[in-house]
């Protein structure tokens, strides 16, 4: 009798827990919605993209060896990622980076070491693998020492190298082994050690990323990111405001971020960097190989009225082609004020006493194609005819690097030093359709001993000299026309916590990482 009391006693225990096991269903998974506000993934190669669409994806997934801290554009806040430390040598020409152990790279593709930096900086500097390699010239070799140390030699002392092996870019750090066994098809499914894992894209759809529980900084707080290709502002608004999306890229518009700003549970990010607009003028082409015609198109375009119609939470105005709050920018160069007067002058004294018309190719999308449209006007003005051809995002982007539009307006934040911005926009080896090209779409070379100068001048103050020098002669001759910046708009529902404070993102979004939570 007593035992079967016990029995039974254990087998009401039992059916207790199981059922307590079957009520409790396991945690829901914690998914973060996102909208950016393009048709479709560019290349998903953090050695060859720099499209705003993918640096989002990119800054979630991969490492570099240093990092700028998350929510800042501080370059004395730069702290280690893969490498623990680092030394120079006393010339500068040696760098020797000591590296994390028992770094994990995602899916099956084992632990990340030196074998990893040297084919990734080497990728980085191969112009058949890299939109970056001109950045890299200077590299010699990158080694090896042991499974844990790389060395990196130079030909010249490079005083911005720590940019160029940080998590941006060129810096970006993959898998050897992924790449060599993908080949082609890397570029769809790229595989780095960063918070979050490629787990599935699809054209014109979304990319879908999975937590990485084994991130060497800990497993995110988020399991899973849905990046979905919205490119219409409105849809993406819309897809937001019923809940689809807790974080979206946002219209750059003054109008859109207080109406924004109105509702409630929501907050709206503005932040750096700005991207510079430019119009680039191709040197070689006419009526643009005239410097008279180039100084017309400069003061027939105001900033402040381009300003005025944006918003001025969301623009700032620059007067250089380096960006305001750049290392090495600097106001002290010629600025060409709106006067048509003056415009309708140049152009008379080049031989275009009634204006002229040309052809540009520009982007649909409204960051772009909103500020062109307010020059075209202006430019009409001083007697320009300037006829758009509006195309998508990716179409515009191969075609501006084909060589095929004499004006290119274009916008771009790169990491903050005036050396990556006068490198890729202003150096011979970064023409557009070379076998080196980076954006260098005005043709400029007047400037290439001074950018080449800088980067190998270790004293901090005459390099500062030689790119305001390099500036000044840009600026003299007129290839390009820089007048404004687009901050960053985006807004997220009050429930998503970055982490940390977010005031600058150099992959023009905000960093998903493993302190970022829904509440």
């Amino acid at each position: 009798m007593k035992k079967w009391k016990i029995h039974a006693s254990l087998c009401i225990v039992s059916v207790f827990f199981m059922m307590l096991f079957v009520s409790s269903p396991a945690p829901a998974e914690t998914v973060l919605k996102v909208g950016i506000g393009m048709a479709d993934a560019g290349q998903l190669d953090p050695h060859i993209s720099a499209k705003t669409q993918d640096k989002c994806v990119f800054g979630w997934m991969f490492n570099g060896l240093v990092r700028l801290k998350p929510g800042s554009m501080d370059l004395n806040a730069m702290e280690p990622d893969l490498a623990e430390r680092w030394v120079a040598s006393a010339d500068s020409l040696v760098w020797t980076f000591y590296l994390r152990k028992g770094v994990k790279f995602h899916g099956d593709y084992g632990e990340f070491t030196a074998e990893d930096v040297v084919y990734s900086l080497q990728r980085a500097k191969d112009p058949k693998t890299s939109g970056f390699s001109s950045d890299y010239a200077n590299f010699i070799a990158v080694e090896a020492v042991d499974p844990y140390t790389v060395k990196i030699t130079l030909d010249k002392p490079v005083p911005s190298l720590l940019a160029l092996v940080s998590n941006y870019h060129g810096g970006n750090i993959v898998s050897k082994k992924a790449a060599e066994a993908m080949g082609e098809d890397f570029k769809t499914q790229p595989v780095g050690t960063g918070p979050f894992a490629f787990v599935e894209y699809k054209s014109k759809q979304n990319v879908t990323l999975a937590a990485h529980k084994d991130y060497f900084r800990g497993t995110p707080k988020i399991d899973k990111i849905i990046y979905r290709y919205i490119p219409s502002a409105a849809s993406r608004e819309l897809a937001f405001t019923k809940g689809e999306l807790d974080l979206t890229y946002g219209v750059r518009q003054q109008q859109w971020v207080d109406r924004m700003r109105k509702k409630e549970g929501i907050i709206v990010d503005v932040f750096q960097p700005g991207e510079l607009r430019t119009m680039h003028m191709n040197m070689t082409k006419k009526p643009f190989d005239d410097i008279r015609v180039r100084k017309a198109v400069a003061h027939a375009i105001s900033r402040d009225e381009v300003a005025a119609f944006l918003g001025k939470d969301v623009t700032q105005l620059n007067f250089t082609v380096v960006p305001n709050g750049y290392l090495g920018h600097s106001n002290d160069v010629v600025r060409y004020e709106y006067d048509v007067d003056k415009a309708k002058a140049l152009l008379k004294e080049a031989g275009y006493p009634d204006g002229f018309k040309t052809k540009a190719i520009i982007s649909k999308r409204p960051p772009l194609l909103a500020p062109m449209q307010i020059v075209q006007e202006q430019l009409r003005r001083a007697g320009i005819t300037l006829e758009l051809d509006v195309v998508e995002h990716a179409t515009f982007h191969e075609q501006i690097r084909k060589d095929l539009s004499p004006l290119v307006l274009y916008g771009a934040a790169r990491f903050p030093i005036a050396d990556t911005y006068l490198t890729q926009f202003y150096h011979s080896r970064s023409i557009v359709a070379t076998p080196t090209a980076v954006t260098n779409f005005s043709h400029n070379t007047v400037a290439d001993a001074e950018i080449d100068a800088a980067r190998s001048e270790a004293d901090p103050q005459k390099q500062k000299d030689l790119w305001q020098q390099a500036q000044q002669k840009i600026m003299d001759a007129c290839v390009a026309y820089p007048f404004l910046e687009l901050l960053q708009v985006w807004v997220r529902k009050d429930n998503l916590d970055y982490g940390y404070d977010l005031k600058a993102a150099l992959t023009l979004g905000p960093i998903i990482n493993e302190t970022t939570m829904l509440k």
